[in-house]
């Protein structure tokens, strides 16, 4: 177990109240807490900062990575079915009421910028230290409702004040909307990175922001949903886009140092220097991180998977399509050591895992007297929607450890991790950076798109030995195969296939649904409850 400084047990103790309904004074929402106490201020900031801490630890992670090529949602003879919640994230199903789980973290999201608003207009102009890097979380939470709704409400106290009720904006307006706010904020926002500002928005956070906002800048601001949406129509941001990225490399505080799979393991922090903004989390006060719960075998805790016996069970519901599998074939490759499953072979005979280092040993991995095997594909016992491989199928499908549990947090703390959760990393600026240049923008500090993308190739290669270099410039879909591979797990995956025009490809079991290939998939259906409580909203359009 790690400990943390960021929050102290007085924070815990209070609680947040959530709010997804904004036909109602939004004031009205929140018990009072008051300022001029440096106790009660702490809390009420970390309110604001931490309001991504909820979703991120489950729900928007099965509603992300569900609905890109990672993984498909299995379920065994019906367990792990659930109302199909899960295996309709997979094949691009999403309904407003059964989805109900995953699509409600747009409220979640909204009550981070509830949080937000309320403590702006308190501190009104008496503490700029405080309100700027609050402004950027609430531009980082409506970033995600625009990214992943469309439409989206701006819910600036400034704008809303008396308002009865509030619409949402058009997806391009909420984008413009976004940039003035970080652009108005950026310099304001603390430049130090050390223990004290992580997981907290400095200004690097802010240019990384920007930068993600440039590079999706078609996205959101043409209709993504026509079919004259053109991926590689040019993108008028993109010189913008790589100042922001140039702003972070020439900082000289991020760098690619740290091992590939160590950054992700459970005694992860402040420590990483490729995380430039992480979501902490720690498996006793900052719960909820729980990611090895799905992603690890179903039986796997049972028998030591990670050479000790994990007593809460697994549901291993999380089956890595072999299509994203396909992408960790690179030998050597750092990345390759996060995945259970050799992608050359059908078959993969799995072995224990070191309980403290996360490495694998050479000791087989046995279960009921055999050692288990995973199988690359995935074998349905019927076609429909329930996406069940049946009781015998749990081995099916490769297996993702990145964010590698401590088996003792786990057994004690009931599933929960110590794992910290990056936003935005410094590969990702490199990565960004590569894409805007080969996208048409205008190279800068003597970087090219093949410089940038080795550096990536570098730092995953044995021993750091440059033998995974590439001796050419990236095409497009090198470039997304490479941020398939350096991203999994982080949430970005849907983002990029929709910008590269690759989301509505076939992959999984995508195809049982007829409808998976409709241009409005591209945007998430608002669930019921937000549509109840916000009656003068209506669905997004395709649902």
């Amino acid at each position: 177990m790690k400990t943390k400084i960021m929050l102290t047990c007085a924070l815990a103790a209070l609680t947040t109240i959530s709010c997804n309904d904004l036909d109602v004074d939004i004031k009205s929402q929140y018990t009072e807490y008051p300022i001029d106490s440096d106790i009660a201020l702490e809390a009420r900031v970390s309110n604001a900062y931490y309001a991504f801490r909820a979703p991120l630890n489950r729900r928007y992670d099965e509603l992300l990575s569900l609905s890109s090529d990672e993984y498909s949602a299995v379920c065994f003879n019906g367990g792990w079915l659930d109302g199909r919640q899960y295996s309709n994230c997979s094949t691009h199903s999403w309904e407003a009421s059964a989805n109900n789980n995953q699509l409600n973290v747009y409220s979640d999201i909204l009550a981070g910028i509830t949080n937000c608003n309320q403590l702006l207009e308190d501190l009104g102009e008496t503490n700029p230290e405080t309100s700027n890097p609050v402004r950027a979380a609430r531009a980082f939470y409506t970033f995600l409702l625009m990214d992943n709704f469309g439409d989206t409400p701006i819910v600036d106290y400034k704008l809303t004040q008396g308002s009865k009720t509030i619409n949402r904006s058009p997806r391009a307006d909420v984008a413009r909307w976004i940039e003035s706010e970080l652009l108005d904020v950026r310099d304001k926002c603390p430049s130090e990175v050390n223990e004290s500002t992580y997981g907290t928005p400095t200004c690097w956070m802010v240019d990384a922001l920007l930068a993600k906002l440039y590079i999706n800048w078609n996205v959101y601001t043409q209709d993504v949903t026509s079919s004259s949406w053109n991926p590689n129509a040019s993108n008028e941001k993109l010189d913008d886009c790589i100042a922001a990225c140039d702003r972070i490399i020439q900082s000289g505080l991020f760098n690619l140092n740290d091992d590939y799979k160590e950054k992700f393991m459970y005694n992860n922090g402040p420590q990483i220097k490729d995380f430039i903004y992480a979501v902490p989390y720690e498996a006793t006060l900052n719960q909820g991180m729980c990611y090895a719960r799905y992603r690890t075998w179903r039986y796997g805790g049972a028998n030591g998977f990670y050479t000790t016996v994990l007593t809460p069970s697994c549901g291993g519901n999380f089956a890595m399509n072999p299509e994203f599998a396909d992408l960790f074939c690179l030998p050597g490759d750092r990345r390759n050591d996060v995945v259970v499953g050799d992608p050359s072979k059908e078959t993969t005979p799995v072995y224990e895992y070191d309980p403290v280092t996360g490495e694998v040993t050479n000791t087989p991995h046995m279960y009921e007297g055999k050692q288990v095997v995973f199988t690359k594909h995935i074998t349905l016992i019927r076609e429909d929607g329930d996406l069940d491989v049946g009781a015998d199928g749990t081995r099916q499908g490769y297996r993702s450890i990145k964010f590698y549990p401590d088996p003792n947090d786990y057994n004690v703390y009931e599933r929960n991790q110590d794992n910290d959760i990056p936003i935005f990393r410094y590969a990702d600026i490199i990565l960004t950076k590569c894409e805007a240049i080969t996208r048409g923008g205008a190279a800068t500090l003597g970087d090219t798109p093949k410089s940038l993308f080795n550096q990536i190739r570098t730092y995953v290669s044995p021993n750091r030995d440059g033998s995974l270099d590439i001796d050419h410039d990236p095409s497009l879909q090198e470039i997304l195969d490479e941020r398939g591979r350096e991203f999994l797990d982080e949430h970005w995956r849907r983002n990029d296939l929709i910008r590269f025009g690759d989301y509505e490809r076939a992959w999984g079991f995508k195809y049982i649904n007829p409808d998976n290939a409709q241009l409005t998939r591209r945007i998430f259906p608002l669930s019921q409850d937000v549509l109840n409580s916000n009656t003068n909203w209506t669905q997004n359009a395709g649902y």
